[in-house]
């Protein structure tokens, strides 16, 4: 199978050297024609956290897909406001059967590739393994799970040979599961995903820090139970990621007291990212466009169209996008939880 990866960033990056480590066809494109020099030539670093052990690989990266053999799979790995722009850029090294594989954070993606190319040619995927890109050329990953969601997208989506994704990925050392429907799997990380993540970058906190705060850890609680109504509107059925018994936990969770539900997923968030800065934070410190549209932004929207409040999702989309674009000033927000209490009207 020859395998396009579109985007060699943390996930592409690592993606990428653990298919070209098992020996598989595969070829990056990074648009950024230094990264691409650099990867080219050093290879890419795997750093993992701990002491662990640590791989350097050299990949095969283009800044362009002209002229290229076609490929059988394009992996979108770039941020979700830049998937238009990565979809154009592997068009030219595609085919009628090419199928394209989504491993974004957030709600969305898939819909718009299908709404492109038809249900039946595009998968999604969520990956568990918290990543991060210190310096170029270098890959950190803070927690070795290296466990990966599949599901098909839509009714035409059985057709669709996941099992060969299936056996291309575990092979070169991921465990993979599959999931019957993609709406399920992108949900349940968008939970994941979400978990202080934009009030850490309103604030200027770690995750720890949220979440030992009263009144930050009580309204990502709220936040959480919100979506948690989103998705049993929606008629969305979690599915076990990564092992974690979503199906049985998220109704209790959603029912429970903000407060009880606070406590519980302080551990969670502890065991998952503590001190790493999570994607929202790093994006508005670096000066880069936001994801939040597609997470707690997807919570706020869905809400709306299903006529049910989500105070909290919409104050942390509005405040967060308005940080994003000069609105507003990160210094009347940093360490100053009221203000997010204020908005959210809790």
């Amino acid at each position: 199978m020859r395998v396009l990866i579109v985007g060699a960033g943390a996930l592409g990056g690592l993606v990428g050297a653990f298919l070209t480590r098992a020996g598989e066809d595969v070829t990056l494109l990074e648009t950024n024609a230094a990264r691409a020099h650099l990867l080219n030539t050093d290879g890419l670093q795997i750093v993992q956290s701990g002491g662990g052990e640590s791989i350097t690989v050299l990949l095969r990266v283009v800044t362009s897909t002209d002229g290229l053999e076609p490929f059988d799979l394009v992996f979108i790995a770039v941020k979700t406001y830049q998937t238009e722009d990565a979809v154009k850029a592997a068009l030219p090294a595609a085919h009628s059967g090419t199928r394209f594989l989504s491993m974004q954070n957030g709600v969305g993606n898939e819909e718009s590739l299908a709404e492109r190319f038809g249900e039946g040619r595009v998968l999604s995927g969520a990956i568990d393994t918290p990543v991060s890109l210190p310096a170029p050329g270098r890959v950190r990953v803070h927690r070795a799970r290296y466990k990966i969601g599949l599901a098909p997208v839509g009714r035409a989506a059985p057709a669709i040979p996941l099992a060969g994704v299936q056996a291309l990925l575990g092979g070169a050392g991921f465990q993979v599961d599959l999931f019957p429907d993609h709406r399920g799997l992108k949900w349940t990380k968008l939970l994941m995903n979400m978990l202080a993540n934009a009030s850490c970058a309103i604030l200027d906190w770690t995750p720890a820090q949220v979440m030992e705060d009263p009144v930050t850890a009580r309204l990502e609680a709220c936040a959480w139970q919100e979506a948690l109504a989103v998705i049993a509107d929606l008629g969305v059925r979690p599915v076990p990621l990564a092992g974690y018994p979503f199906p049985i936990l998220l109704p209790v969770a959603r029912r429970v007291p903000a407060s009880w539900l606070a406590r519980a997923l302080r551990g969670f968030v502890s065991g998952g990212r503590g001190s790493k800065m999570p994607s929202l934070q790093i994006a508005l410190s670096g000066g880069k466009p936001s994801e939040v549209n597609w997470l707690n932004g997807a919570v706020a929207r869905h809400a709306r169209q299903l006529h049910i409040p989500a105070p909290v999702n919409s104050a942390l989309t509005d405040l967060l996008s308005a940080l994003s674009c000069g609105d507003a000033s990160w210094a009347d927000c940093r360490g100053r939880p009221e203000v997010l209490a204020a908005l959210a009207g809790i």
